[in-house]
């Protein structure tokens, strides 16, 4: 099963991902988890984008594209994978039609002024990375320290969700004309959600 996830920032794709990728024995593949690989690695893409990268500039279109598919083509994304943060453009959306047939495109449904609540009150554990709205300084996973993101805060936020509004939610119609849209309520419980998508895909949980 081939999977994207869009939504907005903070509506819990990544959290989502990694619960869906052990149910479905499917790779979890982030944008940012290809960019660091490919950067440790050497590769010559990995150079090219971290020259990018370094700079504070957007990664162009066309060496994002080609990271995706370097990582699509790996063996275990033989039976399929949960693409989180690709594509987030339409651009990009075309480019990986030519690639992989895509079999569905989970969307996030939450209104953002509930997700900028959420994100301006998050932390994230040093340790294993879960994210909570926890008053707690301690993670309830696993009682690691947590910490605020430095990006984080209103100004960076607004921005965020303007570039999602424009430039990534388009997605949603552009898998929609195609069929392979589901949409859930990403304003229920972490496991409300899951039970939700799991359902739309006809897994039993």
């Amino acid at each position: 099963m081939k999977i994207v996830l869009l939504g907005a920032p903070g509506c819990g794709k990544g959290t989502q991902a990694q619960i869906l990728s052990k149910y479905l024995g499917i790779p979890h593949i982030s944008t940012g988890e290809i960019f660091r690989s490919a950067m440790d690695a050497g590769t010559e893409l990995g150079t090219l984008a971290k020259t990018y990268i370094s700079q504070g500039a957007l990664v162009p279109d066309t060496v994002t594209t080609n990271l995706v598919r370097e990582r699509l083509n790996r063996k275990d994304c033989e039976h399929g994978y949960i693409l989180d943060g690709f594509p987030r453009n339409i651009s990009q959306a075309k480019a990986l039609d030519k690639m992989q047939d895509i079999d569905y495109c989970i969307y996030f449904d939450i209104d953002l002024s509930v997700l900028k609540d959420r994100i301006l009150n998050r932390f994230t554990c040093k340790d294993c990375g879960a994210v909570t709205n926890s008053a707690s300084t301690t993670c309830p996973v696993c009682g690691g320290a947590l910490y605020r993101r430095a990006d984080d805060n209103e100004d960076t936020l607004n921005s965020r969700l303007d570039t999602f509004t424009r430039i990534t939610y388009p997605l949603h119609d552009y898998y929609k004309r195609q069929g392979k849209l589901i949409t859930v309520d990403a304003y229920q419980t972490r496991d409300d959600v899951t039970k939700s998508i799991l359902s739309k895909l006809g897994v039993q949980e």
